[in-house]
C-alpha cells in the first residue's frame, strides 16, 4: 500500500498545490530552479544555508532569423523584459526572504549565446561601466554578484590573443569575441567598483563553490568540479588530467564546466553542452560524456547534456548516471534527438523508473516524434527540484513560465533520494 501510495503521489496534483505559489525556502532545503525565458540556459540555486548560485544566463540575439522562427522558442513570459531582466525578475520572486538580495556565485559554463549572452547592435550598455548589457553581465549589472566563476581564457587556447581572436571570428556567427571583450570589460569594472572576486573553475576541486552563510550546519553538503575546458577529476583527491593539449580548440561545447552537487544521499548532475556521440551518430568512448561519467557516479536527478541534442547521453553515460529524473532545458526544435529520447527512457540501459520534465517543447518536434513525447511528466515551464529532509527526499515542481506570478502547473513527489 505504502508503494501505491508514493506512485499515485508522484503523478497527481493536489487541488490545494495547482494554481497556488511555490512555497518559500527555509533553511535546510536546497532548490534548483531551471528557468525558462525561451533563450537560453539559466539555473538559480539556493543551498540549504540560503547561499545563492546562478548557472548560466542565455540570451540569444533577436538579430539572427532563426531566433525568431518556428525552430525556437518564444521568449517567455513575454518581450517587455530582456532575457537576463526576466532571470532577474524571477530570482526576486524567489529569493530567500530577509537575506541580502545579492548572488553569492554566479558561473558560465562556457561561452556561448544560449548561455551568457551575445553582443549585437540592439543592445544597451550600462550607464557607468560603458560594457554592453547581455546575458550575465546584464544580470550582474541589475544583482550584485559577489564572485564570478568561468572557465578561464587562457585554455586550451589564448582567447586574449588577438591572432586567436581572429580566426574565431572567421568562423564564428555568433559575436563569441564580440561579446567576451564586453564580458571583460564588465569583469574590470565590477572588481574595480564592487570588490566582485573572479576565479576560474578549477578542476577536480571540492567546494570551490561552497556553503558561505553556515557550513558547519550541513556538513554533508558539497560541491565537486568534475571537469572544465577537457581537464576531468580522476576521482581520486583534486587530481585531474587533461582530455585536449594546450593549443587544441575544440570548439566551446567540450570545454563546458561539469558540476555534481552532493546533499546528504541527494545527488545531481549539471554538464553544460558536453557530449558523447561521434559525427556518424555513434557512441564515442573518448568523448567529454564518457570520460566523467565513471567519476559522477549514480545521480538522482541530471540535466541533459547539449540541450538533449542529437550528440548527447551516449549509452555509457546513461547507464551509468541512472538518473531517477532527466531535466532537459532547451530552445530548439530538435530538443531532444529522437536517438536522446530512446537511450534516456531505455530500460535495458538502466532498470527502474524515469521521470523526464522539459522547459518547453516545440510543435515541429511534436509533428516529427508524436505521443513518444508522451513519456514527459511535464513539458513546459519553470522546473524547480526541491530537496529537503537533509537531502533524503525531494520534489519537482513545474511553474507557469506565461506568466509573471509562475503558479504552480503539476507537483511530482516525494522521491526518495538513493
Amino acid at each position: 500500500m505504502k508503494f501505491i501510495f508514493l506512485l499515485l503521489s508522484m503523478m497527481l496534483v493536489t487541488a490545494q498545490d495547482k494554481g497556488g505559489q511555490l512555497p518559500a525556502w527555509e533553511e535546510g532545503m536546497l532548490d534548483i530552479h531551471h528557468i525558462n525565458t525561451g533563450r537560453g540556459d539559466a539555473a538559480f540555486f539556493v543551498f540549504p544555508d540560503a547561499t545563492t548560485l546562478l548557472v548560466d544566463a542565455g540570451d540569444m540575439s533577436e538579430t539572427h532569423p532563426r531566433t525568431l522562427s518556428a525552430r525556437n522558442a518564444v521568449q517567455k513570459p513575454d518581450n517587455s523584459k530582456t532575457a537576463p531582466q526576466w532571470i532577474v525578475d524571477y530570482i526576486h520572486q524567489f529569493f530567500p526572504k530577509n537575506k541580502t538580495l545579492q548572488l553569492d556565485y554566479g558561473l558560465i559554463t562556457h561561452y556561448h549565446d544560449d548561455h551568457f549572452g551575445e553582443m549585437d547592435v540592439k543592445r544597451k550598455r550600462h550607464p557607468k561601466g560603458k560594457y554592453g548589457l547581455t546575458g550575465m553581465m546584464e544580470v550582474g549589472s541589475l544583482l550584485p554578484i559577489k564572485t564570478h566563476l568561468d572557465r578561464g581564457s587562457n585554455y586550451p587556447i589564448d582567447l586574449k590573443n588577438t591572432a586567436v581572436q581572429k580566426k574565431i571570428k572567421a568562423n564564428d556567427s555568433y559575436s563569441i569575441i564580440e561579446t567576451l571583450q564586453e564580458y571583460w570589460n564588465y569583469m574590470d569594472y565590477h572588481i574595480k567598483e564592487d570588490g566582485m572576486i573572479y576565479e576560474a573553475l578549477k578542476p577536480g576541486a571540492i567546494n570551490q563553490i561552497h556553503l558561505k552563510q553556515s557550513p558547519n550546519k550541513y556538513p554533508h553538503f558539497e560541491i565537486r568540479n568534475i571537469a572544465v575546458n577537457g581537464d576531468i577529476w580522476t576521482g581520486e583527491n583534486e587530481d585531474y588530467y587533461s582530455f585536449f593539449t594546450k593549443g587544441d580548440y575544440p570548439g566551446e561545447n567540450p570545454l563546458s564546466t561539469c558540476l555534481k552537487i552532493t546533499y546528504g544521499r541527494f545527488d545531481y548532475f549539471t554538464g553544460g553542452d558536453i557530449s558523447g556521440i561521434d559525427t556518424l551518430g555513434q557512441m564515442d568512448l573518448n568523448s567529454l560524456e564518457s570520460h566523467v561519467a565513471p567519476v559522477i557516479g549514480p545521480v538522482d536527478v541530471a540535466t541533459l547534456n547539449h540541450h538533449g541534442n542529437r550528440d548527447s547521453q551516449n549509452v555509457f553515460f546513461v547507464r551509468t548516471l541512472r538518473p531517477r529524473v532527466w531535466i532537459q532545458q532547451n530552445w530548439s526544435s530538435d530538443h531532444p534527438g529522437e536517438e536522446v529520447l530512446r537511450r534516456i527512457t531505455s530500460k535495458s540501459l538502466y532498470p527502474g523508473e524515469r521521470d523526464l520534465f522539459s522547459t518547453v517543447m516545440l510543435q515541429p518536434l511534436k509533428d516529427v516524434i508524436g505521443d513518444r513525447l508522451d513519456q514527459y511528466k511535464s513539458q513546459n515551464g519553470h522546473i524547480v527540484v526541491r530537496v529537503y529532509n537533509q537531502g533524503s527526499q525531494y520534489d519537482i515542481y513545474i511553474l507557469n513560465d506565461n506568466t509573471k506570478e509562475r503558479e504552480i502547473i503539476a507537483k511530482y513527489g516525494p522521491y526518495e533520494a538513493r
